[in-house]
């Protein structure tokens, strides 16, 4: 919550109880008023003009808190982009959220792209990152180090991509005199972005062998949580047919 709306908050709040308050001690200051003359001042008397007066002194004490803070300067609006990265950061706190911001963070620089000659080359990244995401809870040991060399590998990926895009869009702008060599530094920034694909995949594979090699038992054949379901279901089985063969019933002698 931001402070103007923290300040506007509190503003409500001391004029709704400066209100509560003022009608509360009007309505027993009237009641003491009317009840006093009939019977004079006693102990239910006393309480009445008691609470009157409270309810008045608190009254006036809202007010005057109310009169204070309204005389404060509002503080000014806060920055749209700064609200809106507090809003993004309150969704990535849960995991669905974080999903969701990632997809459409995603289809955001996918759309910025569209029409590119690399576009073909980004999509590839896209499923790769996502792959590499997927493994990257089962990279432990030298895997760790691999994944922070992906993730800088990517970061420059994505920023070559985008800056291959502008170029892109900026070649039909260019004089046609000077429009080859914009050309050529295009082709050239395209091949190395394709290039890096073509690495950062190669690494996804590798990751994924990784993890593939560290999930076999060391021994050969099976590994040992099968084994022991194997044994765990024939003790099982031998189990039940014990128990049969005590509730069945003796055969009958001849």
């Amino acid at each position: 919550m931001d402070e103007r709306t923290r300040y506007f908050r509190r503003l409500k709040r001391l004029r709704g109880s400066a209100r509560r308050w003022s009608v509360m001690g009007g309505g027993l200051t009237a009641a003491t008023v009317v009840l006093v003359p009939y019977s004079g001042i006693g102990v239910v008397d006393a309480i009445w003009a008691a609470a009157a007066g409270s309810s008045v002194a608190l009254a006036w004490w809202r007010w005057s808190d109310h009169r204070q803070l309204a005389a404060l300067p509002a503080p000014p609006a806060p920055d749209p982009a700064l609200a809106g990265q507090r809003l993004t950061a309150a969704i990535e706190r849960f995991p669905a959220g974080r999903t969701v911001i990632n997809e459409v963070r995603r289809q955001k620089n996918r759309y910025a792209l569209r029409g590119s000659a690399i576009t073909r080359a980004w999509d590839r990244l896209d499923r790769a990152s996502a792959t590499l995401t997927a493994l990257a809870g089962r990279l432990t040991g030298p895997g760790e180090a691999a994944l922070l060399e992906a993730a800088v590998a990517e970061q420059w990926l994505r920023d070559l991509g985008q800056r291959v895009a502008s170029v892109e869009r900026a070649i039909p702008l260019t004089p046609p005199d000077r429009r080859s060599s914009i050309e050529e530094s295009h082709a050239s920034l395209a091949d190395q972005f394709t290039e890096g694909v073509d690495a950062y995949e190669m690494l996804v594979a590798a990751a994924a062998s990784y993890v593939a090699e560290d999930g076999h038992p060391i021994a050969e054949g099976r590994h040992p949580a099968v084994a022991s379901l194997i044994d765990a279901t024939d003790r099982m089985r031998g189990i039940a047919e014990g128990l049969a063969e005590l509730k069945r019933p003796p055969a009958a002698q001849v």
